[in-house]
């Protein structure tokens, strides 16, 4: 029997690789005779990095870069032979920023930017591979465009510092100074605009420090940086507003293509590939609910699964009902039995209890 583990992380748990370590464990202890394959997903969150330069077999690369409120830090990114895959939040992220010193209007991308350069110009790659999620910044790209030579002037011709304070003093954008970029692929997995309702600043600023009375002022500031670069369309383009309008800046300077970080992920990795050489396919991640049915984690592994005729397994904390249906079969480590902070407490312990039936029912 051929089994492939296609598993997303268990968030604040597990990392996706753990989860394959643990199952491939227990499984091999139950069902000596069968062929195990591991094949770890992401988006373009957290671990997306780590398991691209896995599947590449890549190394990493430390560089000097600044937080989002410029402090020196050191980033790294994997280089997988003349290919960069980076996550954003390595400068930028809002894991890096204690929450008393976090100052959205302060804040900027630049240091994004910043590993963007050195993979340029000191590992010279051809592509950049870029996972955007968890930033502290929503300053529409711009710090990472100036990192990269994009020159941001106020009104007497004075170079700014590209925060959203500063920008609304933006009066024209020169892109003449900016490096040449290789190939950019963006892995996202929001459909936010830049603008309104669903856009960066009302969705996701709030989390950032955000009030109710930066809402307006932040947007037309935006609304000013799409009049001088004529980025409606790409405003407009969903993912534009993922990491505080990073999409929109990597569309807008760099030519950027967003793209789906589970279908990026499943291409890099070849994953269809691996679904047809398995007889059974485990997939899973923290918590199967409502919102799993639109996402591409583990629904993408079903349907690429139910596509090849595999029988498709998931495991995962808490099951939903609603979630049952993409699945043959379904185990959850959480019941009514024990409370949610013990289930997470006796995580791995659960885990292995739930391949040890499942291996039984194969």
């Amino acid at each position: 029997m051929n089994i492939l583990l296609a598993p997303d992380k268990f968030k604040g748990t597990f990392t996706a690789e753990e989860i394959c370590a643990i199952i491939s464990r227990g499984l091999r202890e139950a069902l000596p005779n069968a062929s195990i394959d591991t094949c770890p997903i992401a988006d373009g969150g957290d671990g997306f990095a780590e398991i691209l330069r896995q599947s590449l077999n890549g190394e990493w690369v430390d560089c000097a870069a600044h937080d989002a409120i410029g402090r020196s830090v050191t980033a790294r990114y994997a280089l997988c032979g003349d290919v960069a895959v980076m996550e954003m939040s390595e400068a930028s992220g809002i894991r890096l920023i204690p929450e008393q010193l976090r100052d959205v209007w302060n804040s900027s991308t630049f240091g994004t930017g910043e590993m963007m350069r050195h993979a340029i110009e000191k590992s010279q790659v051809k592509r950049i591979i870029m996972g955007i999620g968890g930033s502290a910044t929503n300053d529409a790209g711009c710090g990472m465009a100036a990192a990269l030579g994009v020159k941001f002037y106020d009104e007497k011709g004075e170079v700014l510092e590209p925060t959203p304070r500063n920008l609304t003093n933006c009066r024209s954008i020169d892109i003449s100074d900016c490096i040449d970029l290789p190939e950019i692929l963006v892995a996202c997995d929001v459909e936010n605009p830049l603008l309104g309702e669903d856009g960066a600043t009302r969705v996701y600023g709030p989390q950032k420090g955000v009030g109710e009375h930066d809402m307006i002022p932040m947007e037309d500031c935006f609304n000013q940086l799409i009049d001088m670069t004529g980025g409606q369309k790409e405003a407009e383009t969903p993912g534009a507003g993922a990491a505080g309008g990073l999409g929109f800046g990597l569309l807008t300077y760099c030519g950027a293509d967003l793209l789906s970080g589970f279908d990026l992920v499943a291409s890099e990795t070849d994953l269809l590939g691996k679904i047809r050489s398995a007889d059974v396919v485990i997939t899973g991640e923290g918590m199967l609910d409502a919102q799993t049915l639109h996402g591409k984690g583990p629904a993408g592994v079903a349907a690429m699964a139910r596509s090849e005729a595999k029988k498709i397994i998931a495991i995962a904390g808490v099951i939903e009902p609603v979630a049952r249906q993409l699945f043959d079969q379904t185990y959850a480590l959480h019941d009514e039995t024990r409370t949610l902070d013990e289930t997470i407490r006796r995580g791995e312990e659960l885990l292995v209890t739930c391949v040890k039936k499942l291996a039984s029912e194969l």
